[in-house]
């Protein structure tokens, strides 16, 4: 079994997050050899027994019910995408199983980009699962300037590349450590979803060979959704940004999302949103990377 590693290490880590208190277990003994909870009392809260269980942590089981992975996750108290992801890696195995993802488009379709680049006043972007930006808006190339400036003809940028392994990443994500953090938990999901992307393993592979962080983050096994929420950054023309952001798949190009960016109203960072526009309007803009697909 291919992912039976990603398993067991998966089901241990979330075990040991578990207090027994947290679990509103009584907690025997002062000295307890692991940390969060034992595998019996795991066994116990989802109802099955500790020889089945210890299959399962150790991924090597037959098949298994969606039933007995929903107790599971009941009982490791998993959030929506942790137990998403569970569901994903016991998928090989499981008696029912989530649909499979249609291949991934490449390139951004015309009608797309002209409904990013219709959202003149939101910084807007249309990645895909290995976090490539294939298109964006004239404000979205200015916000994210520091990534464009590298940016090699022909070749997408790569958020997850330039946080992890340019060192301007640290001083423009005001938060480095939490960036970093949903980065790896947001790309663990995608590997959940698809183990079989080539492109998106071999970018994995190059981070864990090159940025320890990274390792570390990985070994974590973290998963988190990436569907909306904040960004703070420092752009150096305008200075510190506090953005929300909303994540939206097209059903229509599978494997690709589109990401567009707000501020609060009447906050300093809608001020210097505004700023930053008039910016890239005198100053002219970053190449971008990608080539729209001419379908419409």
């Amino acid at each position: 079994m291919e992912n039976r590693q990603d398993i067991r290490e998966f089901l241990a880590s979330r075990r040991a997050k578990i207090t027994p208190e947290q679990a509103k277990l009584p907690a025997y003994g002062g000295n307890r050899r692991v940390a969060g909870l034992r595998r019996e009392e795991v066994a116990m809260l989802a109802g099955v027994s500790v020889d089945y269980y210890t299959k399962l942590e150790r991924g090597t089981f037959g098949t298994v019910s969606e039933g007995v992975l929903n107790a599971i996750a009941r009982a490791l108290q998993l959030d929506e995408a942790e137990h998403e992801h569970l569901l994903r890696l016991a998928g090989a195995r499981a008696t029912v199983r989530p649909a499979p993802r249609r291949a991934a488009r490449q390139n951004v379709r015309q009608a797309v980009q002209r409904v990013v680049d219709g959202l003149s006043d939101a910084p807007a972007f249309v990645r895909n699962t290995r976090r490539d930006l294939l298109a964006s808006n004239a404000l979205g190339r200015a916000l994210y300037s520091e990534l464009y400036a590298d940016a090699e003809a022909g070749s997408p940028v790569n958020t997850a590349r330039f946080l992890f392994l340019n060192p301007r990443a640290r001083a423009f994500f005001l938060d480095w450590a939490k960036a970093a953090a949903d980065m790896v938990a947001n790309l663990r999901i995608e590997v959940g979803r698809d183990p079989h992307d080539s492109q998106l393993q071999e970018l994995i592979g190059d981070l864990l060979a090159r940025r320890y962080e990274f390792r570390s983050l990985w070994a974590a096994h973290d998963v988190r959704y990436h569907d909306t929420g904040f960004k703070a950054v420092h752009h150096p023309v305008v200075g510190d940004l506090y953005l929300t952001f909303e994540a939206m798949e097209l059903p229509a190009d599978p494997g690709q999302s589109l990401i567009v960016y707000g501020t609060e109203p009447g906050s300093p960072s809608e001020e210097r949103l505004r700023l930053l526009a008039s910016w890239a309007a005198t100053a002219g803009e970053p190449v971008r990377a990608g080539t729209p697909d001419p379908i419409a």
